[in-house]
């Protein structure tokens, strides 16, 4: 049975996580709205195809330009919808600026034509548009979800369709402006509050060529089975696991501060955040300290006001509520909680941050993905086990492996079973570097030189001679 995707019948909406109250509401699209949409991508996508890839691609470096002089703005609407840290939400903002500054510099030459060897002729692989594309985005990185999506795709010469998450509307309708400003083409990218029966449609529409999703396991097996229905190329990025492995360190506390640091990143919401952290047993009692020491006595803060010694709501109650019982799962199995892991009483969506030690596999803390504040500690006694334990999960996105023995670190990352590998940092993170996962973390890239060769008709040119 394919599995639904995020229901929509509440509508679109602001829902403020640090108050739980609703400030602002929007409405679904009309059916005739929808079908606007298409024609109008359609339409443009014929028109947009045939501008010269040079300046379709000054047009994507405007768009980014908009993200870093409008950040302050950008930031100040995520961090109302979805409670992102103020500081954070700024960061995400100017990201964006660095992704349309890539494509719209390298795009030029990763588009090129690549000439082939061929026997009685000559032969070139060309890179051509493929049509209209709908993209599905989450709400956890509301704008470099987009851009990383868009970006490629534009200088390209495709056109999209962009269904965002129901909790960010606002931020859907600023992106629409910067990039309506930018001098995008109406219809070149069309924002729409689509429910599920209007996906269906859109997904099934032959004007539409490719869908690209990034959200939950659930969501991406059924936008999987529609595209796949309709013959349609998809692109899925869905959860994670990682495993962060620490095989030895010249500074147990400092060590524990960057795996703290890395896993309470956007509240602990975050696909490629280290969910698994996996050290070896002669440091395990001093990192797992030292962790605790960092997670204890912290308060629930303002993510306007973002200040020392505070955390943030997570995105929404029901997303804190379902951590929550994580967490107690693993506890009633054996696992033991040092610190946090209490869901705050009051409307707002405030998780202690905790961190969990013992996990068995007979807890769902184990082969599930825990979305949120919850740092879960594993001990190793060799290379070997720590290695079987990165790779026992269902997931495959990324993960790192720390060591002063760069050599000793290196060999465990090329064992392990993901999308990406890094050693002695938490990820290879920039516009240039490609992201995506295996196994149940979904299939395809984004960014880089291959977030390029997703929707591309890379099509043969042979002249006989």
């Amino acid at each position: 049975m394919t599995a639904p995707l995020q229901s929509t019948a509440r509508g679109y909406r602001v829902l403020n996580p640090a108050t739980g109250q609703i400030v602002e509401e929007f409405a679904t699209a009309t059916d005739q709205e929808i079908q606007e949409a298409l024609t109008a991508a359609h339409d443009t996508y014929l028109e947009w195809r045939e501008v010269p890839l040079q300046a379709r691609a000054k047009i994507v470096a405007r768009i980014g330009e908009l993200f870093s002089e409008r950040a302050d703005d950008l930031a100040a609407i995520i961090s109302e919808e979805m409670g992102k840290p103020i500081k954070s939400a700024r960061g995400e903002a100017t990201f964006c600026t660095e992704i349309f500054d890539y494509f719209a510099t390298e795009g030029p030459e990763l588009a090129a034509d690549q000439p082939i060897n061929a026997i009685g002729g000559k032969a070139v692989i060309q890179k051509r548009p493929v049509g209209v594309l709908l993209g599905i985005m989450p709400w956890n990185y509301p704008y470099y979800q987009v851009a990383r999506f868009v970006a490629p795709n534009l200088v390209l010469g495709n056109t999209i369709i962009l269904k965002h998450s129901i909790n960010c509307p606002r931020s859907a309708l600023a992106i629409q402006q910067i990039l309506d400003d930018a001098g995008l083409p109406k219809g070149a990218y069309v924002n729409v509050f689509a429910n599920r029966a209007q996906l269906e449609e859109i997904i099934a529409d032959p004007r539409v060529q490719g869908i690209s999703l990034t959200g939950s396991e659930r969501a991406g097996a059924a936008v999987g089975a529609m595209a796949g229905k309709n013959l349609k190329k998809a692109v899925l990025e869905l959860g994670g696991s990682d495993p962060y492995v620490v095989l030895d360190s010249s500074d147990v506390k400092a060590s524990a501060a960057s795996a703290w640091a890395t896993r309470m990143a956007n509240t602990g919401q975050a696909c490629n955040s280290n969910k698994r952290i996996i050290v070896m047993d002669d440091i395990y009692d001093e990192f797992v300290a030292a962790m605790v020491e960092l997670a204890k006595d912290l308060k629930p803060g303002n993510p306007l006001e973002e200040s020392e010694g505070t955390f943030t709501p997570m995105a929404s109650r029901a997303a804190a509520e379902e951590l929550a019982e994580q967490v107690q799962d693993a506890v009633s199995k054996g696992a033991i909680l040092h610190v946090g892991g209490v869901l705050l009483d009051g409307p707002g969506a405030y998780f202690q941050p905790a961190v969990l030690t013992g996990i068995t596999k007979d807890m769902r803390a184990y082969s599930e993905e825990l979305f949120g504040p919850v740092a879960v500690v594993y001990k190793a006694s060799s290379d070997e086990e720590a290695l079987d334990l990165a790779n026992d999960t269902p997931y495959g996105l990324g993960g790192a492996v720390f060591s002063t023995d760069e050599e000793r670190a290196r060999r465990v990352a090329e064992g392990l079973e993901s999308g990406m590998a890094s050693v002695n940092t938490a990820a290879g993170e920039g516009a240039d570097m490609p992201f995506g996962g295996i196994k149940r973390s979904g299939f395809g890239r984004e960014l880089g030189p291959l977030g390029m060769d997703e929707f591309v008709n890379k099509r043969l040119l042979y002249i006989a001679g």
